[in-house]
């Protein structure tokens, strides 16, 4: 009798056609703690079924077996690995393959940095430029000795006993990471590339007046100057070294969309917001003007229904990852963030009303401009009654000191001292002058670096008027005119 061929492909069909056709998908709350819709159980399973967890489940498949190969292709390629005598000192790494539909990369804090360059190639009119390093880790150097066992059905004929010994990191190795990026920061500073201090993945090369800065994150470059003939020379160079990808002008990076043009530069997560939308069912909800009701006020103790925490912070953490690009919902968040451990229904419809503002300005990003005269300058929302341990004005200081010595890295020294915004003259009063000496012993250190980072040229307080505080729109809700406002004056 025929033995029936298994078939990966056919066995997603048949448990898809299960799933039930829900007519009413327009659903704004969770189910309440204990229940889950039927659909939500699908759906996870769904995404558990795609991805293969062992070698028996791809076999018959040749996407997989594919990949495979090509795995092995490109390991053999960058000599990783030579088959050596099972050691008898050391006792070899098992490995297992690891089947993953590649998704786009995820980094939270490096997406501040990425927009901070994003910034500056559109206040100078440049252009940035992707490059993907391919199987980056195979390109570490290893100086530890490590044995692995062969691949499982991928074993070298009539050596099946034997071991691979390795040249360089694996994925997978803990010392993959760490053996990456010394190589590439040699290679690049034998380039002639200065690391920046105080950002290990910052490089910048100064050739006379021309200037290329180099943005490592992983096995993503991204590739900025002022000269675009010193640009494609350095490309080509990384090309004679390492297998890489040139993706051109950036256009996708860390989840934002980039749209570089001569106005400048657009960056939105369009496609990430409306993931979100379709993860909790509210494509078809209505919109909302503003993503918090000013009036609103949150307690622990709000509300005697409790949600499940699980679903809770998972939305409240998209969320998280939106405000990146989206400074304007980014105090609501922060705000509902409080609750992760005691969520109620209070709390969750407040959060829903952000996914539906979210809805209603799907299509919103930051705008970066160009511009002749590059200044920087800062907000702070001190409240020195109010906030008299937290010091915000020296808070907003430290991170303007930060960005001046890293503009002066990248040879953009700012002359002239940088303006922070304050709308409190008590602060700017103290800071100038130590005439409350009996109040402030308690804050005397912060006050002192205020002081010192003023008289140095550092930075300026300067007063402006509460209804001009630019900041206002990332400490509180807002009524519907200023927020729409201060969002405009964010650029968003």
């Amino acid at each position: 009798m025929e033995e029936k061929q298994w078939s990966w492909e056919e066995l997603i069909k048949k448990q898809l056609q299960k799933i039930p056709q829900f007519v009413n998908d327009d659903i704004d709350d969770f189910p309440v703690r204990g229940t889950r819709l039927l659909s939500e159980i699908y759906e996870k399973s769904n995404v558990a079924v795609l991805e293969p967890s062992d070698f028996k489940e791809v076999e018959m498949d040749d996407k997989w077996i594919e990949a495979m190969k090509e795995e092995l292709k490109m390991i053999e390629k960058n000599d990783t690995w030579e088959l050596v005598d099972r050691p008898q000192h050391k006792q070899p790494i098992g490995v297992k393959w690891v089947y993953r539909t590649k998704l786009n990369a995820d980094g939270y804090i490096n997406k501040y940095k990425a927009r901070m360059l994003l910034a500056l190639i559109a206040q100078k009119g440049w252009k940035v430029y992707h490059l993907d390093v391919k199987s980056a880790f195979l390109n570490g150097y290893l100086q530890e000795e490590i044995f692995v066992e062969q691949p499982e059905e991928f074993q070298v004929k009539g050596h099946e006993e034997k071991v691979y010994k390795l040249k360089t990191a694996l994925y997978g190795l803990k010392h993959g990471p760490r053996a990456w990026y010394s190589r590439i920061d040699d290679y690049l500073q034998n380039l002639g590339f200065i690391n920046i201090p105080g950002e290990a993945t910052l490089y910048v090369k100064m050739m006379d007046t021309n200037l290329i800065i180099v943005s490592v994150y992983v096995d993503d470059l991204l590739v900025i100057g002022n000269e675009e003939k010193l640009i494609m020379e350095f490309k080509a160079e990384m090309l004679q070294v390492f297998e890489m990808t040139d993706l051109g002008l950036i256009s996708f990076f860390l989840g934002m969309e980039v749209k570089q043009d001569h106005g400048g530069v657009f960056i939105c997560q369009k496609k990430y917001a409306r993931e979100i939308l379709k993860k909790i069912r509210m494509e078809d909800c209505k919109n909302t003007t503003t993503p918090m009701n000013q009036k609103e006020k949150f307690s622990k103790d709000d509300g005697i229904d409790k949600v499940e925490e699980h679903q809770f912070r998972s939305l409240i953490g998209c969320l998280m990852y939106l405000t990146a690009i989206r400074p304007d919902i980014m105090f609501d968040v922060s705000m509902l963030s409080r609750f992760m451990h005691c969520a109620s229904e209070v709390h969750l419809q407040a959060a829903n009303r952000i996914v539906r503002y979210i809805k209603g300005t799907v299509d919103y990003g930051v705008k970066y401009t160009h511009s002749h005269n590059f200044q920087l300058h800062g907000y702070s929302d001190s409240d020195l009654g109010g906030s008299i341990d937290d010091m915000k004005s020296t808070t907003a200081v430290n991170q303007a000191i930060w960005l001046r010595r890293m503009l002066a890295d990248l040879h953009m020294e700012q002359k002239e001292p940088t303006q922070i915004l304050v709308d409190n003259q008590t602060t700017i009063f103290i800071s100038n002058n130590p005439v409350f000496h009996g109040r402030t012993k308690h804050f005397k250190i912060k006050l002192s670096f205020l002081r010192e980072a003023q008289r140095e040229g550092e930075v300026k307080l300067i007063y402006c008027r509460t209804e001009d505080q630019g900041v206002d729109v990332l400490t509180k809700a807002l009524p519907k005119a200023k927020f729409e406002a201060l969002r405009n004056k964010l650029s968003v």
